[in-house]
């Protein structure tokens, strides 16, 4: 398995791992230590080996000539790995461990899988497309990208608990999960901290999860603010969370977004600006135009946009459980069973 760096890409890889597993089959990670994988998958069980590698897209000269100094042994390093383990077959989430990893598995004939989530297919999966023995996608339109005869739409893998969450009886206060992913997000901090003094006594309950970096400084002065709710710097139980919400502000990678119409949670989405080929806005745009989120640019995004995009929607109750229900009916379910198979058939 190679999918690294960020929840979005490693989350999928382990739901697919544990439906392997339960399958009765051996599973092995390929990571770096600086990604979220080295927290969660041998938190998971999973054994996992490391390689140093770096990003190409949009990390300057400096990174660039860096990355393209280590891809070299990162490759024969994985190679090497592969001589050992002989995998009956190497699937891709992307980030940046997927291209030494690809690149050794295409090296030794052996078959790849990816898992595309995006309406446009990350940098690596888009250089080898034409290579790859299966693509599982999520969007219709990212068949374009890879041989006909190999795409096929399953959706992205997510969790079963996202998928066991009921609906959410409507309470006098309402709860609101603030999410930027596994990194945080500034955009998103910084609304909610601006947020903290426009709201109404008791009028909302804010669960924050504000990445590593910010949560030093957010933390004390969100317990000072005297909001009511709960702030950390990594949501583990990420589906307890969202039971507790009624709404949910979140980036639009399709992680997020698969968990969101897994759980039929209404939500606000706030696309990165900086995603590649403005995935995250795509992500976006079709969220709203099913109805399931309100969509608002990061550039409009502060504290009294996030104050009156949530009041807006509390005060049509009709309206919030409308947005679940679009957002569920977009849902796949069978998305990691179908990845599962799709493995086991190489084997």
């Amino acid at each position: 398995m190679a999918g690294g760096g960020t929840g979005g890409h490693v989350m999928p890889a382990l739901a697919v791992a544990r439906e392997l597993r339960a399958r009765g089959h051996a599973v092995r990670f390929i990571g770096t230590r600086g990604g979220l994988e080295a927290k969660l998958v041998p938190a998971d069980g999973f054994p996992i080996e490391w390689i140093e590698i770096g990003g190409l897209m949009r990390v300057g000269l400096r990174q660039t000539l860096l990355t393209l100094a280590e891809l070299p042994w990162s490759v024969w390093q994985v190679s090497r790995m592969l001589d050992r383990d002989r995998p009956a077959a190497v699937f891709s989430t992307g980030g940046f461990v997927a291209g030494p990893v690809l690149l050794a598995a295409l090296w030794k004939r052996l078959p790849v899988i990816v898992m595309e989530p995006n309406a446009i297919p990350g940098f690596t999966h888009r250089k080898l497309a034409r290579f790859v023995a299966r693509a599982l996608l999520s969007f219709p339109e990212t068949a374009k990208w890879f041989p006909p005869e190999v795409a096929e739409v399953t959706g992205l893998p997510v969790r079963g608990e996202f998928f066991a969450i009921p609906p959410k009886p409507r309470g006098g206060q309402l709860t609101v999960l603030i999410t930027g992913g596994s990194q945080g997000s500034r955009t998103l901090n910084c609304a909610a901290q601006e947020s903290w003094k426009l709201w109404d006594p008791g009028a909302v309950r804010l669960i924050h999860q504000t990445g590593p970096m910010a949560y030093p400084q957010l933390a004390s002065e969100f317990q000072a603010s005297g909001i009511d709710g709960a702030m950390s710097p990594f949501l583990a139980d990420m589906p307890a969370a969202f039971a507790a919400a009624d709404i949910v502000v979140s980036r639009a990678g399709m992680g997020t977004v698969s968990e969101l119409t897994a759980a039929g949670k209404p939500s606000i989405l706030v696309p990165l600006p900086t995603a590649a080929d403005q995935h995250q806005l795509r992500n976006a745009e079709a969220m709203e135009r099913i109805g399931a989120s309100r969509m608002v640019l990061d550039a409009e995004f502060n504290g009294q946009r996030f104050v009156a995009e949530v009041m807006r929607l509390s005060q049509s109750p009709d309206r919030l459980g409308a947005m679940g229900e679009a957002a569920r009916g977009f849902a796949k379910p069978a998305a990691t069973r179908r990845a599962a198979e799709v493995l086991e058939s190489f084997v």
